[in-house]
């Protein structure tokens, strides 16, 4: 039936009574009959409210410590049992069982309990059986029944009793049991996942609640979302709000960024870093950072791992740049930074990251581990006669981390911690590195010195040979080509150190 439904009975059996009472308050009013149980039944009658005992309808007491309080035909029945069927109303009748046009019941706090670090004990007494049974019940039979499911909807339920004197509409049962049965499949979803932590069953789930409609996707003309808690990872200062694409640069920044414990600022330009320096100062990370490639720091996105303070943000203010991201800013800063409108200012939050990436590919969905190893000196092998200084394998270090999060092919130069050029994107190697002297040259860098670091083997030694052409001194290879030798031995002849790694870090 689609015409309004009044409602008569409710059962309300709820964890969290938050701003419940009003809504008791107006069944009160409105004459309903309120069935209950255990300290939902308490808070009730403690309000002044008429309740009937969910023990006194069934007359089967909660049993089993509370595992079973509501899982009885006299329940489900009245709530399942279809107005407009006539076979359904004579056994309504025959059995005595009285309609239920409102259940308001939530879930036990299931993946708080396992945030919490709890045992596994308490963790399995989490898992509502009753209370999500009802839940799916009434929202199956919303042509008859409202559900509500979570204490954000409340306020909705309190308006809708009050505006329309207890009486609902198709399409407000309709929206309620939407969100019902979201509910009830993230529920399901985060007790699948703990029970899968070892990913015996290789199966793909995943339910994230909170979203954000973003502007567009990466053109005008793609719908864009973002599923996730934007607010706990950022707190937003001025501008604004976060396009597909700034979100997929903040993210590639982030991941650069957190290989950093020394003051360091980095430039991202869609998802590759044209700057990066790491210093004993943030004004002074940030000066070398943008010297690196002034040009497209141009409508970039800024991370850094320390606070921003008047004199850093006075020089960035001098800059077109969309985003900036750090831990914190002095409040000098934001007051320089807040004098573009639309630019956008984010603090960094401490939230913990997924160590999973997913993407969808072809008719499915691809998944891996985050690549979260980089390689420090005491890992790289050395190969070659000459052996690194000191400073060159901090060198190899830093261009390491950052050839790490560059598209691939790439090539990275570097020198005193400070990235001087990349070759990005390219389809060759020996392309990438081109490249990647044509810009160093260009913006008037000494690679003499300088080391590079490759994101993975060198199949031929023409890599190595044009390197030391270009005054490089030390390279950083994973090793693994059958013609490794061909470029270690290009390495002895031009005289330049050679590590390898054992560890490959492409990037698509």
């Amino acid at each position: 039936m689609s015409q309004p439904v009044q409602i008569k009975n409710a059962l309300i059996s709820v964890y969290y009574k938050d701003n419940l009472e009003p809504i008791i308050q107006e069944l009160h009013r409105l004459g309903v009959k309120i069935y209950s149980t255990g300290g939902t039944e308490t808070f009730i009658r403690s309000l002044g409210a008429d309740v009937i005992a969910v023990e006194d309808l069934t007359s089967y007491p909660s049993i089993l410590g509370g595992r079973v309080k509501t899982l009885h035909p006299k329940v489900f029945g009245g709530i399942l049992a279809r107005r407009d069927f006539e076979g359904d109303q004579q056994q309504m009748a025959q059995y005595e069982i009285p309609e239920i046009d409102l259940v308001i019941v939530d879930l036990y706090p299931f993946e708080e309990t396992v945030r919490s670090g709890a045992g596994q004990d308490d963790v399995i007494e989490k898992i509502d059986i009753g209370g999500i049974s009802l839940i799916r019940a009434a929202a199956k039979n919303f042509k008859d029944v409202v559900i509500v499911a979570s204490k954000d909807d409340y306020t909705e339920l309190d308006n809708m009793l009050k505006s329309q004197n207890g009486s609902t509409t198709i399409e407000q049962r309709r929206s309620f049991a939407q969100k019902a049965f979201n509910i009830t499949s993230h529920y399901d979803t985060a007790i699948f996942q703990y029970f899968n932590q070892d990913e015996q069953l290789p199966v793909f789930k995943q339910s994230i609640q909170k979203s954000t409609v973003l502007r567009y996707g990466e053109n005008p003309h793609q719908k864009g979302v973002f599923y996730g808690d934007l607010d706990a990872m950022f707190t937003k200062l001025n501008g604004k709000e976060l396009s597909y694409n700034n979100l997929v640069d903040v993210d590639a920044a982030v991941a650069l960024i957190d290989e950093f414990t020394e003051p360091t600022i980095a430039i991202l330009k869609h998802t590759n870093a044209c700057g990066i320096a790491s210093r004993s100062f943030i004004k002074d990370a940030w000066i070398d950072a943008l010297a690196c490639d002034p040009v497209s720091a141009f409508g970039g996105v800024i991370i850094a791992n320390a606070e921003i303070d008047a004199a850093t943000a006075e020089d960035m203010n001098k800059l077109f740049f969309e985003v900036l991201i750090a831990p914190a800013y002095t409040d000098e800063a934001v007051a320089i930074l807040k004098s573009k409108k639309n630019r956008i200012i984010l603090v960094r939050q401490p939230v913990e990251l997924p160590v999973k990436q997913f993407k969808t590919l072809l008719n499915g969905v691809i998944e891996q581990d985050k690549d979260r190893v980089v390689e420090g000196p005491s890992q790289m092998r050395s190969v070659t006669t000459k052996q690194p200084t000191e400073q060159e394998l901090k060198d190899l270090h830093f261009a390491n981390k950052v050839v790490k999060h560059t598209k691939s092919n790439t090539i990275v130069f570097a020198k005193n911690s400070q990235l001087m050029a990349s070759g990005v994107g390219q389809t060759s190697r020996v392309d990438s590195l081109k490249q990647a002297v044509i810009k160093a040259n260009s913006f008037g860098f000494d690679l003499n010195g300088a080391v590079m670091a490759s994101d993975a083997f060198f199949p031929f030694n023409d890599c190595v040979e044009l390197a030391a052409e270009a005054g490089i001194t030390a390279v950083l290879q994973p090793g693994g080509s059958v013609k490794d030798q061909d470029s270690i031995d290009m390495a002895n002849r031009t005289g330049i150190a050679m590590v390898m790694t054992g560890v490959r870090h492409f990037k698509h």
